[in-house]
């Protein structure tokens, strides 16, 4: 049978979606992630919608037949080879730069692929896929034996491979290529009268290429600080990033003889340039990279174990030879929210000095912020309301708690404005997720109709994917739209974010760990959701501090976990992710 149905115009993506009953609120996550011609691809092989977070394989089959009618079959080819492109994403999405083929070929099989190897051999020729082999670790024993492991194969997205081995030739060239930045007997002088941790990590800074700190959060960004201005004093041309500019903006607070941004803006992003041949539309493009390198001696950067592969391979790239660079992160911190591992795999690697700091925190929320880093939660004296357990039945209750301490009590009680008062949650879904929280919050906060896009003037926003104008875990303001896009004043200065790219911004009143980790604020609301499927799944130790850590003055706890917040800080580690860079580094 002839499938008569009328055909919206090639590239009309609008048109495309109403005529096969796709919500128009899809339009504008098709074209951030497809590109402008969006409509005509998904004409030519309508599977392709499954590069568009959300979208799943049965909304995807569906799509088919509504464009292809009964020519849209399990065996179609097309259907094979983006399915293999979507497991692999939906693997990043958990923090996987590679994943084993037999996992890929079970899934297929699952999905009534008919030939599983077929769709991965498809899926390959694409070159947005690639197989990778490691030749496994063996000792001499297994040598002399000849019992020698079979070499690893994986298959990955090329986006991610690439940048892992771009960030491992990277750290693998600083080390090198270091010399030290100072002579002997200054690196003496500087160190004299430090304790013995802030020495030697003073003394890695300046005489090696790649060092790791790590610390909690005050700690690491003192000691980021006190090295720079050590190595400033000196002519050497040092700078520290951190995740954000919000977050930069408050370090510069103490003064600095020396730069301090957030490291989206040291690598200088640049909003006009073309992403190159085969990346994704809307992919960042930075100024600075191996062809245009930092005129810089030592970078710090605050808060690396937040750093995925893309951002690392990027930063390393741009540090030129004989650069010091210089990586802080908290001990078992929460994962990146993007693919890998970067710090953890560097440290496992055991390639670089790695200096463990002393804590110096004191007050409730360090002691609690430590405590539960070293797995217990514990009850803690805070006679200036520094820490607050606010109990909550039921996740309705969980809501109406949030709203009053940010609307009312804290600001009330403490003296903390709203705008300085942040709420973290293990996840956006769930009755008391961040989707939840965020529409009452706008409802107190700033109702409206979210008539441009969403928003409406005066919403806070967050930056959940990379964009030009602003780093992963930005907040800004919406302040108007018009054609040209959203209008979003962040703490790096004015910017207009064009309709095809407002997707990558979530209303930022609530935020998930995974995305606010980057800003601290003087006051945080921590919501731990009652037990549930999309809830306290998502609790475990790393978040659970994280998400504490990020309080510099109070931290109110909505508490509605009950038993299972102390066990998952007790048992509950961040979820194994499969990454290559560790292996990479000492090859």
């Amino acid at each position: 049978m002839t499938d008569t149905r009328p055909k919206a115009p090639p590239g009309d993506l609008a048109a495309l979606f109403a005529e096969t009953g796709v919500p128009p609120s899809m339009v504008t996550r098709a074209l951030a992630r497809l590109g402008p011609d969006a409509g005509a691809r998904l004409r030519e092989d309508p599977w392709r919608l499954l590069r568009v977070p959300g979208v799943g394989p049965r909304q995807a089959d569906h799509f088919a037949r509504e464009v292809l009618g009964e020519r849209a079959r399990p065996d179609d080819r097309r259907r094979g080879r983006s399915l293999v492109g979507y497991l692999l994403d939906e693997a990043a999405r958990q923090g996987h730069t590679v994943t084993p083929p037999a996992e890929v070929l079970t899934a297929l099989e699952r999905l009534r692929v008919p030939d599983a190897r077929r769709a991965v051999e498809d899926a390959l020729d694409t070159a947005e896929v690639i197989a990778l082999t490691e030749e496994p670790d063996f000792d001499e024993a297994a040598l002399e034996d000849g019992d020698l492991p079979e070499p690893e194969e994986t298959l990955g997205l090329a986006r991610w491979a690439m940048a892992e081995e771009a960030a491992a030739e990277g750290l693998a060239r600083l080390t090198a290529t270091a010399g030290p930045l100072l002579d002997d007997a200054t690196i003496r002088t500087l160190r004299s009268g430090l304790p013995e941790d802030r020495s030697l990590a003073l003394t890695a800074a300046l005489r090696t290429g790649v060092t790791v700190l790590r610390g909690a959060a005050d700690d690491l960004e003192d000691a980021a600080r006190a090295i720079a201005g050590a190595a400033a004093a000196h002519g050497v041309r040092a700078a520290v990033a951190a995740p954000t500019d919000r977050a930069a903006a408050r370090l510069r607070g103490a003064g600095a003889a020396y730069p301090i941004g957030s490291l989206h803006a040291l690598l200088e992003p640049r909003p006009d340039a073309e992403p190159a041949p085969g990346a994704p539309p809307g992919t960042v493009v930075y100024g600075r990279g191996e062809q245009r390198p930092l005129d810089l001696d030592l970078v710090i950067v605050t808060d690396a174990a937040g750093l995925d592969v893309e951002p690392a391979a990027v930063l390393v790239e741009a540090c030129p030879d004989g650069a010091h660079l210089v990586l802080c992160g908290e001990p078992g911190a929460l994962p990146p929210a993007g693919p890998g591992r970067v710090l953890d795999d560097l440290e496992a690697s055991e390639t670089v000095p790695m200096i463990a700091l002393e804590p110096s925190g004191r007050g409730p929320l360090a002691a609690l912020t430590a405590a539960v880093r070293g797995g217990e939660l514990v009850a803690v004296e805070a006679p200036g309301k520094e820490v607050v357990i606010v109990p909550a039945a039921s996740p309705g209750e969980a809501v109406h708690r949030t709203v009053q301490l940010v609307t009312d009590s804290i600001p009330r009680a403490l003296g903390i404005p709203v705008d300085d008062v942040r709420v973290v949650v293990p996840s956006a879904a769930g009755e008391a997720g961040a989707a939840a929280l965020n529409t009452a919050l706008k409802e107190h906060l700033n109702p409206g109709p979210g008539r441009f896009g969403g928003f409406d003037p005066g919403d806070r926003v967050l930056v959940a994917a990379p964009l030009p104008q602003a780093a992963v875990g930005e907040n800004g303001t919406v302040t108007g739209a018009d054609a040209t896009g959203l209008h979003v004043r962040f703490a790096g200065g004015d910017a207009v974010i064009p309709p095809a790219l407002t997707a990558r911004l979530r209303p930022g009143w609530a935020v998930t760990a995974a995305l606010g980790r980057g800003t601290r604020s003087r006051a945080v609301v921590a919501v731990l959701p009652p037990d549930g499927p999309d809830d306290t799944a998502a609790l475990s130790r790393p978040l659970v501090a994280t998400a504490f850590g990020l309080a510099l003055e109070h931290l109110s706890v909505v508490q509605g976990a009950g038993p299972a917040l102390a066990r998952a800080v007790r048992e509950r580690q961040a979820p194994p992710r499969r990454t290559r860079l560790a292996r990479l580094v000492v090859q």
